[in-house]
């Protein structure tokens, strides 16, 4: 713990303000998700979160960001996620949890915010992120959705949630609102490449994402190449 003169916020004892030590409140928040995502089967498991949270720390090296907020978002991004919230409840998760934590309130507020920033919102939303925190952990929450890691979660949430492999008469649509995207209806794993993944690559806001994300990107196009030779039976 640590002791903070301020004028308002948590119990006080003499005007301190007994904050929780950062390294605790990241070792508790990693804790915290490891039990609530250990049997999540969408690929939004926790080893996809335990990906994101170190390749976050790897970009954020040479950055000029707060460490402990980049990690803190890290671990928390999925769980307000809408795949497995209604928009208010998720945000409700965040700010309960942050809150039982008892840390400063402008690192609260920034760590709710960059929660709220980083998800995909459709191919056509444009991408606003408030912070530099932010946009590492996008980084590399979109890093773990392309390459071979991507196509396995992609075909492992296309399972978990009904969507068919792939049909031929239902073409790929770019999603022009986050509520289109959220409600896509029927579209397969395959639609899934171009409604999204393929398009991650030119999104990425740092160098370093950007180098990785080449050769990832790079790897999916040539795995749908070869299965659309094996749909059509030529390989």
């Amino acid at each position: 713990m640590s002791w903070v003169r301020t004028p308002h916020g948590p119990p006080e004892i003499c005007g301190l303000t007994r904050y929780m030590d950062k390294q605790d409140a990241v070792s508790k928040t990693a804790d915290y998700i490891k039990q609530r995502f250990e049997n999540e089967r969408t690929g939004h498991d926790w080893w996809h979160i335990y990906r994101v949270w170190k390749d976050s720390r790897t970009i954020a090296k040479g950055e000029n960001v707060d460490m402990f907020i980049v990690e803190m978002v890290a671990l928390l991004h999925d769980l307000s996620d809408f795949k497995f919230n209604e928009e208010q409840e998720g945000k409700s998760k965040i700010r309960a949890f942050i809150d039982g934590l008892v840390l400063d309130d402008i690192v609260s507020e920034k760590i709710i915010e960059a929660v709220e920033d980083i998800s995909f919102k459709g191919a056509k939303v444009q991408n606003e992120t408030r912070s530099k925190e932010a946009m590492i952990v996008q980084d590399a929450d979109r890093l773990d959705a392309i390459g071979a890691m991507g196509i396995a979660r992609a075909f492992a949430y296309g399972g978990k949630v009904g969507r068919p492999l792939y049909d031929p008469d239902v073409k790929p649509a770019m999603h022009e609102s986050f509520e289109d995207y959220k409600t896509r209806g029927n579209s397969s794993t395959i639609n899934h490449f171009y409604e999204k993944l393929l398009l991650l690559k030119d999104q990425m806001n740092t160098e370093t994402a950007k180098k990785v994300a080449i050769s990832r990107h790079k790897f999916m196009k040539s795995y749908l190449k070869r299965f659309y030779d094996e749909w059509e039976g030529k390989a």
